[in-house]
Protein backbone atom coordinates (compact mmCIF):
# COMPACT_ATOMS: atom_id res chain seq x y z
CA UNK A 1 0.00 0.00 0.00
CA UNK A 2 2.68 2.59 0.60
CA UNK A 3 4.50 2.06 -2.80
CA UNK A 4 0.79 2.48 -4.05
CA UNK A 5 0.09 5.73 -2.03
CA UNK A 6 4.00 6.92 -3.06
CA UNK A 7 3.13 6.69 -7.17
CA UNK A 8 0.04 7.73 -6.71
CA UNK A 9 1.58 11.22 -4.96
CA UNK A 10 3.77 11.18 -7.45
CA UNK A 11 2.04 10.56 -10.57
CA UNK A 12 -1.46 11.96 -10.06
CA UNK A 13 -1.76 14.25 -6.48
CA UNK A 14 1.45 16.33 -6.96
CA UNK A 15 0.50 17.80 -10.58
CA UNK A 16 -3.00 18.36 -9.04
CA UNK A 17 -1.43 20.06 -5.88
CA UNK A 18 1.02 22.72 -7.88
CA UNK A 19 -2.10 23.46 -10.49
CA UNK A 20 -4.42 24.16 -7.25
CA UNK A 21 -1.27 26.14 -5.41
CA UNK A 22 -0.71 28.22 -8.63
CA UNK A 23 -4.41 28.92 -9.26
CA UNK A 24 -5.25 29.86 -5.63
CA UNK A 25 -2.45 32.28 -5.44
CA UNK A 26 -3.50 34.12 -8.50
CA UNK A 27 -6.72 34.23 -7.40
CA UNK A 28 -5.67 35.50 -3.64
CA UNK A 29 -3.51 38.02 -5.19
CA UNK A 30 -5.89 39.42 -7.88
CA UNK A 31 -9.07 39.12 -5.82
CA UNK A 32 -7.64 40.84 -3.05
CA UNK A 33 -6.31 43.39 -5.21
CA UNK A 34 -9.94 44.05 -7.21
CA UNK A 35 -11.56 43.69 -3.62
CA UNK A 36 -12.65 42.65 -0.35
CA UNK A 37 -9.10 40.98 1.00
CA UNK A 38 -11.09 39.74 4.01
CA UNK A 39 -12.82 37.38 1.72
CA UNK A 40 -10.19 36.77 -0.96
CA UNK A 41 -7.75 36.11 1.57
CA UNK A 42 -9.51 33.63 3.72
CA UNK A 43 -12.18 31.37 1.38
CA UNK A 44 -9.54 30.44 -1.87
CA UNK A 45 -7.15 29.17 0.69
CA UNK A 46 -9.43 27.14 3.01
CA UNK A 47 -11.66 25.27 -0.39
CA UNK A 48 -7.17 25.31 -1.65
CA UNK A 49 -6.61 23.05 1.94
CA UNK A 50 -9.87 21.07 1.58
CA UNK A 51 -8.65 20.03 -1.78
CA UNK A 52 -5.47 19.49 -0.97
CA UNK A 53 -6.83 16.98 2.08
CA UNK A 54 -9.10 15.10 -0.40
CA UNK A 55 -6.41 15.05 -3.52
CA UNK A 56 -4.44 12.97 -0.47
CA UNK A 57 -7.11 11.12 0.27
CA UNK A 58 -6.29 12.17 4.15
CA UNK A 59 -9.55 11.58 6.06
CA UNK A 60 -10.47 14.89 8.86
CA UNK A 61 -12.02 15.03 11.70
CA UNK A 62 -12.95 18.29 13.71
CA UNK A 63 -13.94 18.34 17.33
CA UNK A 64 -15.43 21.17 17.56
CA UNK A 65 -16.27 23.13 21.33
CA UNK A 66 -19.65 24.55 21.46
CA UNK A 67 -18.22 27.93 23.91
CA UNK A 68 -16.32 28.95 20.45
CA UNK A 69 -18.58 31.24 18.75
CA UNK A 70 -18.77 33.03 15.31
CA UNK A 71 -18.18 36.58 15.21
CA UNK A 72 -16.08 36.59 17.90
CA UNK A 73 -12.35 37.63 17.81
CA UNK A 74 -9.87 35.10 18.92
CA UNK A 75 -6.55 34.28 19.23
CA UNK A 76 -6.05 30.78 18.43
CA UNK A 77 -2.64 28.82 19.77
CA UNK A 78 -1.63 25.16 18.29
CA UNK A 79 0.84 22.63 18.59
CA UNK A 80 3.27 22.55 15.21
CA UNK A 81 3.56 18.57 14.11
CA UNK A 82 4.12 19.38 10.44
CA UNK A 83 3.41 21.25 7.30
CA UNK A 84 -0.34 19.35 7.15
CA UNK A 85 -1.49 21.82 10.10
CA UNK A 86 -1.44 24.42 7.54
CA UNK A 87 -4.25 22.80 5.45
CA UNK A 88 -5.94 21.09 8.74
CA UNK A 89 -6.49 24.43 10.11
CA UNK A 90 -6.81 26.54 7.07
CA UNK A 91 -9.59 23.97 5.81
CA UNK A 92 -11.60 23.09 8.78
CA UNK A 93 -10.86 25.53 12.00
CA UNK A 94 -14.21 27.22 10.11
CA UNK A 95 -13.25 30.87 11.03
CA UNK A 96 -12.35 33.77 8.73
CA UNK A 97 -8.73 34.21 10.71
CA UNK A 98 -5.19 35.56 9.94
CA UNK A 99 -2.07 33.56 10.13
CA UNK A 100 0.83 34.88 12.28
CA UNK A 101 3.94 33.52 10.50
CA UNK A 102 7.95 33.94 10.21
CA UNK A 103 8.78 36.55 7.51
CA UNK A 104 10.97 34.15 5.24
CA UNK A 105 7.71 32.37 4.22
CA UNK A 106 7.36 35.59 2.65
CA UNK A 107 9.82 34.55 0.05
CA UNK A 108 8.03 31.34 -1.07
CA UNK A 109 7.33 31.31 -4.76
CA UNK A 110 3.14 32.20 -5.23
CA UNK A 111 2.33 31.18 -1.81
CA UNK A 112 4.64 34.45 -0.22
CA UNK A 113 2.85 36.75 -2.25
CA UNK A 114 -0.69 35.74 -2.14
CA UNK A 115 -0.34 35.53 1.88
CA UNK A 116 0.76 39.35 1.64
CA UNK A 117 -1.95 40.10 -0.30
CA UNK A 118 -4.21 38.36 1.74
CA UNK A 119 -3.26 40.12 4.84
CA UNK A 120 -1.53 37.69 6.85
CA UNK A 121 1.16 39.17 9.28
CA UNK A 122 4.55 38.40 8.86
CA UNK A 123 6.71 38.19 12.16
CA UNK A 124 9.44 40.93 12.06
CA UNK A 125 11.97 40.54 15.10
CA UNK A 126 14.83 42.40 13.28
CA UNK A 127 13.86 45.28 16.06
CA UNK A 128 12.02 46.90 18.62
CA UNK A 129 10.25 49.02 16.10
CA UNK A 130 9.76 45.57 14.22
CA UNK A 131 7.94 44.04 16.68
CA UNK A 132 5.83 47.13 17.71
CA UNK A 133 4.66 47.46 13.55
CA UNK A 134 3.67 44.02 14.40
CA UNK A 135 1.74 43.79 17.54
CA UNK A 136 0.31 47.37 15.82
CA UNK A 137 -0.66 45.36 12.50
CA UNK A 138 -2.49 42.26 14.76
CA UNK A 139 -3.92 44.75 16.79
CA UNK A 140 -5.82 46.30 13.58
CA UNK A 141 -6.56 42.47 12.47
CA UNK A 142 -8.65 41.35 15.11
CA UNK A 143 -11.53 43.02 15.23
CA UNK A 144 -14.94 42.48 13.34
CA UNK A 145 -14.80 38.66 14.47
CA UNK A 146 -11.65 38.23 13.05
CA UNK A 147 -9.07 36.03 14.56
CA UNK A 148 -5.24 35.42 14.51
CA UNK A 149 -4.04 31.83 14.29
CA UNK A 150 -0.34 31.28 15.80
CA UNK A 151 1.71 28.45 16.46
CA UNK A 152 3.65 29.59 19.92
CA UNK A 153 6.47 27.14 19.63
CA UNK A 154 7.77 28.67 16.39
CA UNK A 155 8.57 26.18 14.46
CA UNK A 156 7.89 22.56 13.84
CA UNK A 157 8.55 19.71 15.60
CA UNK A 158 10.93 16.94 15.20
CA UNK A 159 9.68 14.23 17.48
CA UNK A 160 5.86 15.19 17.62
CA UNK A 161 5.92 15.86 20.51
CA UNK A 162 5.28 19.85 21.71
CA UNK A 163 8.39 22.49 22.92
CA UNK A 164 7.89 24.83 24.86
CA UNK A 165 5.70 28.08 23.82
CA UNK A 166 7.10 31.48 23.23
CA UNK A 167 4.55 33.89 25.04
CA UNK A 168 4.25 36.38 22.29
CA UNK A 169 1.10 35.00 21.19
CA UNK A 170 -0.24 35.16 24.98
CA UNK A 171 0.98 39.09 25.64
CA UNK A 172 -0.85 39.62 22.65
CA UNK A 173 -4.05 38.05 23.97
CA UNK A 174 -3.30 39.55 27.34
CA UNK A 175 -2.90 42.98 25.65
CA UNK A 176 -5.86 43.45 23.62
CA UNK A 177 -7.90 40.98 26.60
CA UNK A 178 -8.79 38.56 24.04
CA UNK A 179 -9.63 34.88 24.77
CA UNK A 180 -6.97 32.51 23.91
CA UNK A 181 -8.59 29.02 21.94
CA UNK A 182 -6.47 26.11 22.11
CA UNK A 183 -5.91 23.82 19.40
CA UNK A 184 -4.96 20.19 19.13
CA UNK A 185 -3.50 19.01 16.32
CA UNK A 186 -2.88 15.15 15.68
CA UNK A 187 -2.06 13.24 12.67
CA UNK A 188 -0.23 15.74 10.90
CA UNK A 189 3.14 14.24 12.48
CA UNK A 190 2.82 10.92 10.91
CA UNK A 191 2.21 12.31 7.30
CA UNK A 192 5.30 14.53 7.13
CA UNK A 193 7.16 14.82 9.88
CA UNK A 194 9.27 17.48 9.44
CA UNK A 195 12.51 15.29 8.42
CA UNK A 196 10.49 13.50 5.94
CA UNK A 197 10.61 13.19 2.19
CA UNK A 198 7.72 11.29 1.17
CA UNK A 199 3.65 11.29 2.24
CA UNK A 200 2.78 8.37 4.67
CA UNK A 201 -1.36 8.48 4.96
CA UNK A 202 -2.77 8.55 8.19
CA UNK A 203 -6.13 10.78 9.40
CA UNK A 204 -5.86 14.39 10.93
CA UNK A 205 -7.59 15.16 13.50
CA UNK A 206 -8.15 19.09 14.62
CA UNK A 207 -9.75 19.42 18.55
CA UNK A 208 -10.99 23.18 19.16
CA UNK A 209 -10.79 23.46 22.97
CA UNK A 210 -12.33 25.71 25.54
CA UNK A 211 -11.22 29.35 25.17
CA UNK A 212 -9.29 30.48 28.04
CA UNK A 213 -11.06 34.12 28.89
CA UNK A 214 -8.28 36.78 30.43
CA UNK A 215 -9.11 37.20 34.58
CA UNK A 216 -6.73 40.25 34.75
CA UNK A 217 -3.61 41.80 33.00
CA UNK A 218 0.06 41.57 32.79
CA UNK A 219 2.47 38.87 33.88
CA UNK A 220 0.11 37.04 35.84
CA UNK A 221 -2.54 36.18 33.42
CA UNK A 222 -0.32 35.60 30.44
CA UNK A 223 1.69 32.67 32.69
CA UNK A 224 -2.01 31.94 33.03
CA UNK A 225 -2.80 31.36 29.59
CA UNK A 226 0.40 29.64 28.39
CA UNK A 227 0.05 27.63 31.23
CA UNK A 228 -3.54 26.65 30.55
CA UNK A 229 -3.38 26.69 26.29
CA UNK A 230 -0.37 24.30 26.88
CA UNK A 231 -2.24 21.46 29.18
CA UNK A 232 -5.25 21.90 27.06
CA UNK A 233 -3.14 21.07 23.77
CA UNK A 234 -1.17 18.35 25.27
CA UNK A 235 -3.73 16.33 26.28
CA UNK A 236 -5.30 16.08 23.54
CA UNK A 237 -2.79 14.26 21.80
CA UNK A 238 -2.17 10.65 21.40
CA UNK A 239 0.02 9.31 24.65
CA UNK A 240 2.94 8.48 22.40
CA UNK A 241 3.12 12.30 21.56
CA UNK A 242 2.46 13.87 25.05
CA UNK A 243 5.16 15.15 27.51
CA UNK A 244 7.71 18.36 26.29
CA UNK A 245 10.65 17.49 24.07
CA UNK A 246 12.41 20.77 23.34
CA UNK A 247 13.41 21.39 19.53
CA UNK A 248 17.00 22.29 18.51
CA UNK A 249 15.48 25.34 16.89
CA UNK A 250 13.36 26.71 19.44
Amino acid sequence: MKILYLIYQLVIALPIILVLTILTSLVIIIGSWLGDAHFWGYYPGKIWSILICYVLLIPVKVIPHPEVKQNTSYVFVANHQGAFDIFLIYGFLGRNFKWMMKKSLRKMPFIGKASEAAGHIFVDKSGPKKIYATIQRARSVLKDGTSLVIFPEGSRSFTGHMGFFRKGAFQLADELQLPVVPLTISGSFNILPRTGKYLTWHPMTLTIHAPIYPHTKGPENINRLVEESYKAIEQGLPPEYQGMIENPDQ
